[in-house]
Formats: structure tokens, sequence, C-alpha cells
């Protein structure tokens, strides 16, 4: 067969959607949707996660769209009506936006666009600002005890791990959940200004969004929500071993269109988990303090579906829904 004719055969084939997806997609625009404003723990892992499929070689390129608010609701929703049936697109996504929903019950859910991945695990940290009266979480529980409205918590939207995380505390420590003082920002940028700026009186997110601060100085690091302290981060003590029963973790992950073919939807998937053997991805690992914890296919699905469900009878035993 002559070469023009070969060509012309192919661009046929791809055009006509027989080629497999994986070779389309290696040679296609990626389009990551980052369903909240730049600078937080979504922005982050999106940004890397993007540079990791360059960096396997299975994206010629990635482009970005952040799109904060309401938990990832408002990204998710533009996300599963400008993306259906594109076999290129992915969303990144996690247990914030679970909490989201179930706390907003928006018009667009999870279960209507395609899980591929769940990437890592992070627990949850709080700070202080620098300028802080306080230095420690018993000196927060203190000034909750004694007026629960003066103590503002700043973190993600509502439903965040954070914020079940400060509602947790509020209980362990006898405080009625429904008495926080919870301020929700759409991005780890917004909820880092305030924090800096004496806006919020302790800050959570995960340790990467905090990261500089807290070596700077310019934040003190007071409790991690894990069960013991995590290697790396050793000073920061752990909200148990400071008398207070709360542990929890956060998860980011990552999905598809909706519309996608089940063949697409195996391309997709193929692409991640070449990512995350990326010498890109095992370095944003490392700088950022995410453990790994991919996770695809059935077991992903069933993952969603039973943290999906614990979330819900958590939220509910904190009075958030």
């Amino acid at each position: 067969m002559r070469r023009d004719t070969f060509l012309k055969s192919l661009a046929a084939l791809a055009a006509a959607g027989a080629l497999p997806n994986a070779a389309w997609a290696q040679g296609a625009n990626v389009k990551m949707m980052i369903p909240a404003n730049p600078g937080g723990g979504w922005d982050g892992t999106g940004r890397a996660l993007g540079e990791a499929l360059r960096d396997a070689g299975v994206a010629a390129s990635v482009t970005y769209e952040n799109k904060g608010g309401a938990a990832g609701a408002i990204g998710l929703a533009q996300f599963y009506n400008s993306a259906k049936g594109d076999p290129n697109a992915m969303m990144v996504m996690g247990a914030v936006m679970l909490g989201g929903i179930i706390t907003g019950k928006p018009p667009v859910s999870i279960t209507q666009v395609t899980p591929i991945a769940r990437l890592t695990t992070e627990y949850n940290v709080f700070v202080l600002p620098a300028s802080s009266p306080f230095n420690t979480m018993k000196d927060v529980v203190e000034a909750l005890k004694k007026d629960p409205g003066s103590v503002k918590w700043g973190g993600g939207s509502r439903g965040s791990t954070e914020h079940i995380a400060a509602s947790q505390i509020a209980q362990a420590v006898g405080v009625p959940a429904a008495k926080i003082n919870y301020v929700p920002f759409r991005g780890g940028g917004e909820a880092v200004a305030a924090i800096l700026g004496g806006n919020v009186t302790v800050g959570g997110s995960g340790y990467s969004e905090f990261q500089q601060y807290i070596e700077s100085g310019k934040m003190k690091a007071i409790a991690i929500t894990s069960g013991q302290r995590v290697k790396g981060l050793e000073k920061i003590p752990t909200l148990k071993e400071q008398g207070i029963d709360v542990e929890i973790g956060n998860w980011r992950g990552v999905y598809g269109a909706a519309g996608i073919t089940p063949e697409q939807r195996a391309a997709l998937t193929e692409m991640i988990v070449k990512a995350t053997k990326s010498k890109a991805w095992q370095e944003a690992l490392v700088k950022n303090n995410w453990t790994p914890a991919l996770l695809t296919g059935k077991d992903f699905d069933s993952f969603v579906d039973k943290d999906f469900s614990t979330l819900r009878a958590t939220m509910v035993r904190a009075g958030m829904v």
C-alpha cells in the first residue's frame, strides 16, 4: 500500500473512532478540569498529574481549567455538560467533593461521570498564624469551650474533610458541632490568605497546601488528623495524642467524562497508571508528602460507594446534614 493511501486510511479510521483509544489519547491534548480555585490541593494534584502524563509519554499536552466553588460542584457540573463523550477529558476530585454533594445536593452528582482512579491519600493539618496568641490545639479547645463562636475555623467548602474534622473535634470536647464557626473558602489560596491575615483563628487543609508557610515560620502546625505521627511530619502531634479522639483522612482521584465507552475508560486508566510510575509523579509525592494510593476499576468504584456512605453517616452524627 502506498504511504499516502495508508495515511489517508489511518485518518479515516481515527475519525470513525476505529483506532485503539490509547492511540488517539497519546497524541491528543488532555483537558484537565480542576473544580477549585488555584493554590489548593486539587489544583496541585491536577497540575502534578498533568506533568506526570507528559513525563510518561502518554499525553502530548495538557491544558487546565480552574472552576471553584461549592466543594467542586460547580466544576463538576461544567465538566459533565461540556465534556460528554470526550475520551481525553479528566477531572480531579476526592473526598471533599463527596462531602459537598452530601451537604449541598447539587443537580449534577459524581455518579454521572466516569470513575478512573484514586491517586493519593493525605491527612489534614491544623495551623495557626504565627501572630496567634494560641500555640497548641489545647489553647484552641479552651477558647472553643468558653465561646464556640469566637473560634473561626477556616478551610475548604462545607462538607470538606477539615470541616468534618472541626465538627468532630467540637463533639469530642463536649461542644455541639452546630455551634462551630466554620468559614469555607473556594480554594486553598483564599484559605491561606485568610490564615496569614489573621482573619480566621485556625485553618485546616492538607500539609502540602501549608508546607512553605510552616517551614518559613509564618504558620504554626498544631495537629494532624492521622492515627499516629506521619513520616516526614514527625514534629506535628496527632489529635489523639492531645486527648482528642478524632482521626480522618483525605483522598484525591480523577474521573473521566460522562458517556465515554468502556474501552475509552480503560485507555484513560492505562494512561493514569503509567503516569503514576513516572519520575515526575514520584517527585510530586515526595515534595507534597502525599501517600500513594492508586486504585482503579471495580475496586475504585466500590471504594467511592463505601466512602460516600461512611461520610454521610459521619456528617449526620456531626449534625452537618
